[in-house]
């Protein structure tokens, strides 16, 4: 057996409040399936577009980055050169500059000058 707690209460304004709130969710639902309804028969859905704009600077940092993916870093010119003088033996080898480098190369990596 069931009792009913309310019988004869007066209605509060919270209980007011959220009766008005429930209607009104009940009033954009039936709106919403009014304009779901209505797109199924007119076939013609309403959807809203976004945009974007890319400022003139982006677009050329976009350029020059998919450039970067694209390219191997390496000068296959120069290799392709260099290996023919190899070959052919004309390639030179400047041993002043060289023992130069590895003095160099030695001290930054050993922390001496």
């Amino acid at each position: 057996m069931a009792i009913n707690v309310n019988t004869g209460l007066p209605a509060t304004p919270q209980v007011k409040a959220d009766k008005t709130e429930q209607q009104n969710l009940q009033k954009q639902q039936v709106v919403q399936q009014q304009a779901t309804q209505q797109q199924a028969t007119t076939g013609v859905a309403t959807q809203k577009q976004d945009s974007v704009s890319l400022t003139s600077q982006a677009q050329q940092f976009s350029k020059a980055s998919d450039k970067a993916k694209n390219s191997s870093g390496i000068d296959q010119e120069k290799v392709d050169r260099i290996k023919q003088d190899i070959a052919d033996g004309k390639y030179k080898i400047n041993i002043e500059q060289l023992a130069r480098r590895i003095v160099q190369f030695e001290s930054d990596f050993f922390g001496k000058k």
